[in-house]
């Protein structure tokens, strides 16, 4: 049965090749102060810095300068970016770039006015938002975190060995995105993979999470299966407009809160690649690729029946003369034959893992209950070892 829920998503999303012409109408609703928010030297590169420090300075804005922020945003930057944003007393935090880039904006706009350590109260904590929250506006330059419409945000403290998202309420939602699908053509081939099965395991780890027949399991199915065709164009041809925007926008719709609206949801795939991430400093999407198939595999038995669904409804698996074991296993093997054909990373071992570091790892993987099966630390340890081939 589908849960009773609220859904409610305030962002308004601009979406084309033209997109950034609505930056001006949206810079209008907010003070003098903007802090721009952006990665490395990629968004100078592409002139799409220029670009929005032109709007800016046609708005007459005043520009705070934020930039570097690394792929796994570390708290040292997150504090770094509070004492801008406080110290400039900023109106508008404008994140330029991917995920990382929307996921530090957001941490900032929570902690910025913490009184507290914003580590210790939302990330270890997992505390409410009591204090006032900056507004929070994107201009997405690569697709795959969905954090251009939710409330998530990921920090990464090496010290401690710990990388968590905390997903905040909708007042810390970006008040505005901008996507346009030729801006992330630049996106060398690695990432660009990485940020589509991120995609991807959003949408399972929602997905793969109870047995009734809803209108939310459809969906799901529907925008993998257009992950996938538009993907396999993506690789072959990475400008190519309809296969980019069809990404983009399925994105968005993976993570934006609604799939998970009336079920259970897993995210330990996400739980566990984030751990490993915290040790390696891995690409987030390849830490997922090489973590997945061997989670899928051990729980596999426990959720047998949306298995063999998502086995016939997403790879068109023939069922004629097959126990439903053996149905839902092909699946998982075609589709480890299209992460083979993406190119994905598929050993925690690429990635630098080495296994003095797996017991470590496991240890910082939270455990969520929310999957078929609720995970030991010998089961951690099973699935670890196994993406080690």
């Amino acid at each position: 049965m589908l849960g009773n829920f609220c859904y409610s998503n305030p962002t308004r999303l601009y979406f084309g090749e033209n997109a950034l012409d609505f930056l001006k109408e949206e810079l209008r609703k907010y003070g003098n102060t903007v802090q721009l928010i952006y990665g490395g030297g990629s968004v100078k590169r592409s002139g799409l810095y220029d670009q929005v420090c032109t709007i800016l300075k046609e708005e007459g804005k005043t520009i705070i300068e934020d930039g570097g922020v690394m792929p796994n945003p570390t708290v040292d930057k997150l504090y770094e970016g509070c004492r801008l944003a406080k110290g400039h007393n900023v109106d508008l935090l404008l994140a330029v770039g991917g995920g990382s880039v929307c996921d530090y904006a957001k941490a900032v706009s929570v902690s910025a006015w913490c009184e507290e350590d914003p580590w210790e109260k939302y990330y270890l904590r997992m505390e409410d938002v009591g204090n006032p929250v900056i507004p929070v506006g994107c201009v997405l330059t690569m697709v795959g975190t969905g954090s251009e419409m939710n409330g998530g945000a990921v920090i990464t403290n090496y010290d401690q060995k710990r990388k968590i998202g905390h997903v905040f309420g909708e007042n810390v939602f970006p008040r505005f995105s901008i996507l346009n699908p030729k801006l992330t053509y630049t996106l060398p081939k690695h990432q660009m993979t990485a940020g589509i099965y991120d995609i991807m395991s959003h949408i399972m780890e929602q997905y793969f999470s109870g047995e009734d027949d809803n209108t939310t399991d459809y969906i799901a199915e529907g925008l993998m299966k257009s992950l996938i065709h538009s993907s396999r164009i993506a690789v072959k041809n990475p400008e190519d407009y309809e296969a980019r925007s069809n990404i983009m926008w399925t994105a968005t719709w993976a993570l934006n809160t609604l799939l998970a609206k009336g079920k259970a949801t897993d995210w330990m795939v996400h739980m566990i690649g984030q751990s490993v991430g915290a040790y390696t400093d891995a690409t987030h999407g390849m830490t997922l690729s090489a973590v997945s198939l061997p989670y899928y595999r051990l729980i596999c038995p426990y959720g047998l029946p949306k298995f063999r669904r998502f086995a016939v409804n997403v790879w068109d698996v023939q069922t004629e003369g097959k126990t439903d074991m053996q149905i839902a296993l092909e699946g998982l093997d075609r589709m480890e034959d299209w992460m083979n054909e993406m190119g994905l990373v598929m050993s925690i071992r690429d990635l630098g893992v080495e296994e003095n570091m797996l017991e470590g790892i496991a240890e910082g993987s939270f455990v969520l209950s929310g999957g078929y099966k609720e995970l030991t630390h010998e089961d951690l340890m099973k699935i670890l070892k196994e993406s080690m081939r």
